[in-house]
Formats: structure tokens, C-alpha cells, sequence
């Protein structure tokens, strides 16, 4: 997100609740989506898309570290974009690929992942926005509901909801079956390579719910997420799990990624198990690593959510991402 950790915590949920619930907001990322059109014109990364059998998703740099997707159905040229914060990236994307935007899936309602929905909609005659009636969204044209499917060709989209980030935070999980390659999940801002959201509209317990649920997806299935923090989760992932193999090994990967100002995603469910503290609070070693903690009663050993609400807790101080 863009808004900048602050000090002070009654400071902080000011500047949030006017970044997220009045059009104050929206004047900072129009201010920041000028920003980033002009430090990087071409995108804040190099992308690579992935084609499956006839289905082809396109990763967009928008912002200074967002991404914004384009699922194109190959046979009958229609299109679905997630989280279109940059509508001029994204249209210009559209137009190259010669197909037709049917659907907007929006994750949720902050400014960096629905601010382009009002301009694509506008350029795109017909175009439907998606997403959770209770968070807000902009311009929002066709409510979900949890476990609610949406379908444009071959390309079929289950949400799920995933509260904790906000209030109606939504993931869109494309099934692999139709196009025979794997699932993808496009994960907005509940989790990253190596990182989950911050926790601005629920509890760590209703965070760790939307987290579980990730977990039950198929370890093949492809992460797609809302933002490329990849080398700084992988660092803050090395001071609470040191002597962790796989973060070491993708660490390295994602350094030469960087290097070369290329994307890191998409990772997958299974590869985020093995070195996602976020997603490994049931592991012994993690809770080892963050010592001691208080449980609710004092003496208690600590719950899971405890867990993550340290780790979160640790993460902020480490960076506000």
C-alpha cells in the first residue's frame, strides 16, 4: 500500500482511515501514479508472461512496486485485468494484445489497486468490476460473495474471501482444469513472496483464517501478488528463520532477479510453505526462532495468531510493507 508507517499508532490510523475513506486518498495516488509514470516509464520491472495451452497471463508494473494482471483467453481474445491501478498501462497492454477487456477483479478498495477501474470502464464499453460489496471498492459493478464464480471463456475465477488486510479483501483463484496447466491465485495484498499484508482492518486471528485458507490450496498453484517486495521479505524471513535452506536458496535467486530489476513473480503455494514465516506459524523451528511469548492467559504457551501478530508486529518495525 502506499501509505507510510508512522511512529505514533493514533497518528497512523488517522492517515489511514483518510487514505482509505475519503477522497483524500485518491488525490495521493494520483499524485503517486504521476510520480511512477515518470520515474519509470516502462514500468517499475521486467516481466515475464506465462502461456498455458491457450491461456496467457501478463504480469503490469504499475505504480513504484505494484502489478496489475491481464488474463487473456488466447482462443477467444477476451480479457480479464486484476487490480488496474494504472488504466494507460493497462489499456496499452489491452490494445497490443488486440482483445476485449470483459471483467475487473478487484482484490479490494485501496486507492493502488482500484484507482483505473472508473478509465477502464469508460474505455471499455460492457466492462464489469468485481469484488466484495462490503469494502467499498470504486465504480464497483457486480458484487461477490465468498466461494462465488466468475467465468469469461475458458477462464474461470473462484473468489474467496480473505479479510484481514481490510474488511472485505478478496483473492480470485483461476482453475487450472479448463486450460490443463496450473492455478493461479491472484492474491492482492493478503500475501507476498515470503509476506503477508498488514493486518489495517481485522485481527491477526481473522488474518490468520484468510492465511490457512491460502494454505489449502494445491502447492502447484502459482502466487500472483499485489506488489514486488520479494527481496525485502526475504530479509526480514532471515532474521526470525536463519539457518532456513530455502529462504537462503530464493533469496538468492530474487537478488539476481533484482539485479537485473526483473520480476520475481510468481512463485508457488508450496515454495511460500517452506519459507514464508507467515504462512509457518505451526512450525516448531518459527516458533523457536521468535522465543518466548505470552499466551492469552499469561502462562499458556502462545496461539498461532499471537504468532503472526508478533511477526507482523516485527515486520513493521522492520519496514512498513
Amino acid at each position: 500500500m502506499v501509505l507510510d508507517i508512522v511512529g505514533d499508532i493514533g497518528l497512523f490510523k488517522l492517515r489511514y482511515n483518510l487514505y482509505a475513506r475519503t477522497w483524500l486518498g485518491y488525490l495521493l495516488y494520483r499524485k503517486q501514479l504521476q510520480r511512477a509514470r515518470h520515474r519509470y516509464p516502462d514500468g517499475h520491472s521486467t516481466v515475464q508472461p506465462r502461456v498455458f495451452n491457450g491461456v496467457k497471463v501478463l504480469p503490469i508494473p504499475v505504480l513504484l512496486d505494484n502489478y496489475s494482471y491481464l488474463i487473456i483467453d488466447t482462443q477467444s481474445k477476451l480479457a480479464v485485468a486484476v487490480d488496474p491501478s494504472d488504466p494507460r498501462a493497462v489499456q496499452a497492454y489491452i490494445e497490443k494484445e488486440g482483445v476485449t477487456l470483459v471483467a475487473i477483479l478487484c482484490t479490494h478498495k485501496h486507492w493502488d489497486h482500484s484507482g483505473g477501474n472508473r478509465e477502464l470502464r469508460r474505455q471499455n464499453r460492457g466492462c464489469r468490476v468485481y469484488g466484495n460489496p462490503q469494502d467499498g471498492i470504486a465504480h464497483l459493478t457486480h458484487p461477490l460473495c465468498h466461494q462465488d464464480m466468475v467465468s469469461v471463456g475458458r477462464l474461470q475465477f473462484q473468489a474467496l474471501a480473505t479479510p484481514g488486510h481490510t474488511r472485505g479483501h478478496m483473492i480470485y483463484v483461476l482453475d487450472g482444469e479448463p486450460y490443463k496447466g496450473p492455478s493461479c491465485l491472484f492474491s492482492g495484498d493478503v500475501l507476498f513472496l515470503s509476506g503477508c499484508g498488514r493486518i489495517f482492518e481485522g485481527t491477526p486471528a481473522t488474518m490468520l483464517n484468510s492465511l490457512d485458507l491460502i494454505m489449502g490450496l494445491g502447492d502447484d498453484t502459482l502466487l500472483w501478488p499485489g506488489h514486488e517486495y520479494a527481496e525485502e521479505n526475504l530479509s526480514f524471513a532471515g532474521l526470525v528463520e536463519p539457518e532456513n535452506v530455502a529462504r537462503e536458496k530464493k533469496m538468492q535467486w530474487v537478488q539476481q532477479q533484482r539485479l537485473e530489476h526483473r520480476s520475481t513473480c510468481p512463485s508457488t503455494i508450496g515454495e511460500e510453505k517452506t519459507y514464508n514465516p507467515f504462512l509457518r506459524t505451526h512450525c516448531l523451528a518459527l516458533q523457536e526462532a521468535l522465543g518466548p511469548l505470552p499466551g492469552p492467559g499469561g502462562d499458556a504457551g502462545p496461539s498461532r495468531a499471537r504468532l503472526l501478530e508478533e511477526l507482523r508486529r516485527r515486520k513493521d518495525q522492520h519496514k512498513g510493507k
